[in-house]
């Protein structure tokens, strides 16, 4: 069991533990000695890779970034495949609410924290890539519907939250989804409608 620790390479080891212990309990709730003792390591030698808690909790972020929801097929099936992402993790266990939401309201009053800046970066990028499908699908104002489909899917996850992790929010989420698409211009067949069920 040793080896296979010690073959994890250290940066990992730590923030594997932040990530568990930030997301499960709480960034404010969490201190450095925790999560050093989660990763079987010093405070010290976790100073040594994240000088200080902020750029701790700022690099647990930057990594959650590559965990989203993947993007795969036709630009529609890309789309609503985010809200399908959604109703298997509202499904899961370990749901808590988008860790990203949760940095933010956590350091509100730290408004220069890095890790309000790697969210934002976040929710941007998601942003952008939906963008980016609408505008190859021709929808005539891209930017305003990309805009309610990431209320949708962002709502979404609030809601399911408050209801312990309900995935019939995600597939609301997702018949709506369809009627935006729909009222854009955007062919959704029944297939693609009901694939989430």
């Amino acid at each position: 069991m040793k080896a296979a620790v010690s073959a994890v390479p250290m940066k990992d080891r730590i923030l594997d533990a932040a990530d568990g212990l930030f997301y499960g309990q709480g960034i404010q709730a969490v201190g450095v000695d925790a999560v050093a003792a989660s990763a079987g390591i010093s405070k010290r030698t976790l100073y040594k890779h994240y000088p200080s808690k902020a750029e701790l909790v700022a690099a647990y972020l930057a990594r959650r970034t590559g965990q989203a929801i993947p993007f795969e097929g036709t630009p529609v099936e890309q789309i609503l495949g985010l809200f399908d992402g959604l109703a298997r993790w509202f499904g899961s266990k370990r749901f808590r609410g988008c860790a990203f939401v949760n940095a933010v309201a956590e350091l509100s009053g730290e408004r220069q924290h890095p890790a309000i800046g790697v969210a934002a970066e976040h929710k941007a990028r998601r942003l952008a890539q939906v963008r980016t499908l609408l505008q190859g699908l021709g929808v005539d104002d891209p930017d305003r519907l990309a805009e309610q489909l990431m209320v949708l899917f962002e709502g979404a996850v609030a809601v399911s939250l408050v209801r312990g992790g309900d995935p019939q929010v995600a597939h609301s989420a997702r018949e709506a989804a369809c009627v935006l698409l729909r009222s854009a211009g955007v062919a959704v067949d029944r297939d693609a409608r009901d694939s989430a069920r």
